[in-house]
């Protein structure tokens, strides 16, 4: 029933993933004082190598990205060496391993860093910072055309980096509210320049980042994660569907590894999108979709075998169940996730 997500998959003519199963983005928290990932990280990666993809947890590009404590940076050199450390643990039990990348824009806190929030307007995100909900958050600057400019440049240092680091790829984060997505929708676009306002202007700077990161390490060990749905740290506005049909198509061109879906569960239906996002995605970009969203390895099979999307990625399961894919392989009954995992790498 669930043989189809045991095939390998071929990404391009440089990727072939030994299955189609990913082990989803999963910020943990863990990284030491310094963004540095920890001995414990390492062994926590490793432990799901059996996965056809690993995308870590998401990782700031620069300090003023970061929104939540102790997530891991790609921008000195003993945070590259720190994820050395993983990546060579995953590659020795024959895994693959992309990082995340990720600027947390309006949502980041200057408790982390010092100096300014920047996001594509000056609109707040009201509530706290989840792990420190004794931190508000601020009124962000709205960013300059120069500081658009510096962005693109240390996404694409970040991508170099990442291959230093010997990650096989990166996913460019541009999904779940955070910086690149607010630029995509109207609710936290409201710039009035050639990055606002229209379709072709609001997908500007994240396509810009898109082809920096290409130019540095090839298009082929690039990903991109997507929310046009808008459901975190963003109110829904119908008019976002001209600005991702025009970013989808403007991706089809640029032959990336994948597109992958961003959302915590991919039964919610959308009218401006006409249903569920994943079929969005399937209908409007060519190539390599990576669903996601609360499904099941049998449901997953389904969905893949039905044509709706191509990869799967795995969430909470694989903080329940390190040896996930061998569990659902033999079909040994999976631990049920609990939030008290959350506590411990395991």
């Amino acid at each position: 029933m669930t043989d189809i997500l045991f095939q390998p998959y071929q990404l391009n003519d440089t990727l072939t993933l030994k299955n189609r199963i990913a082990m989803a983005p999963l910020t943990r928290c863990m990284a030491d004082d310094d963004l540095i990932p920890t001995e414990a990280m390492v062994k926590y990666y490793e432990r799901r190598a059996e996965a056809g993809l690993i995308i870590t947890e998401a990782t700031i590009i620069r300090p003023d990205g970061q929104g939540y404590p102790n997530t891991p940076g790609l921008f000195t050199a003993e945070q590259i060496t720190g994820w050395q450390k993983v990546t060579q643990a995953v590659h020795g039990k024959g895994g693959k391993i992309f990082a995340q990348l990720w600027h947390t824009g309006r949502v980041a806190h200057p408790a982390f860093f010092g100096g300014d929030v920047l996001a594509p307007s000056a609109i707040r995100f009201d509530g706290s910072v989840p792990r420190r909900r004794d931190l508000e958050y601020v009124t962000p600057k709205a960013a300059t055309h120069e500081d658009i400019a510096q962005l693109v440049r240390d996404y694409a240092t970040a991508a170099k980096n990442a291959l230093e680091a010997g990650f096989d790829g990166v996913e460019i984060h541009a999904a779940n509210g955070y910086l690149l997505d607010q630029f995509l929708h109207f609710n936290t676009n409201h710039r009035h320049d050639e990055f606002g306002e229209s379709a072709v202007n609001m997908a500007r700077f994240p396509l810009q980042v898109v082809d920096a990161v290409c130019q540095a390490i090839s298009a082929d060990h690039v990903g991109i994660r997507l929310s046009p749905g808008a459901y975190m740290h963003i109110e829904p506005d119908a008019r976002d569907r001209d600005v991702f049909d025009y970013l989808l198509s403007e991706l089809n061109s640029r032959q990336l590894a994948y597109v992958h879906e961003g959302i915590f569960d991919d039964a919610i239906e959308f009218d401006a999108f006409d249903g569920q996002i994943s079929a969005y995605l399937r209908d409007h970009y060519a190539h390599t979709v990576m669903g996601v969203g609360n499904y099941t390895a049998e449901s997953a099979a389904e969905a893949i075998a039905a044509n709706k999307f191509d990869l799967i990625a795995i969430g909470r399961a694989f903080i329940a169940n390190p040896d996930y894919v061998e569990r659902v392989k033999s079909g040994t009954p999976l631990k049920e996730y609990d939030a008290s995992m959350l506590e411990d790498l395991v």
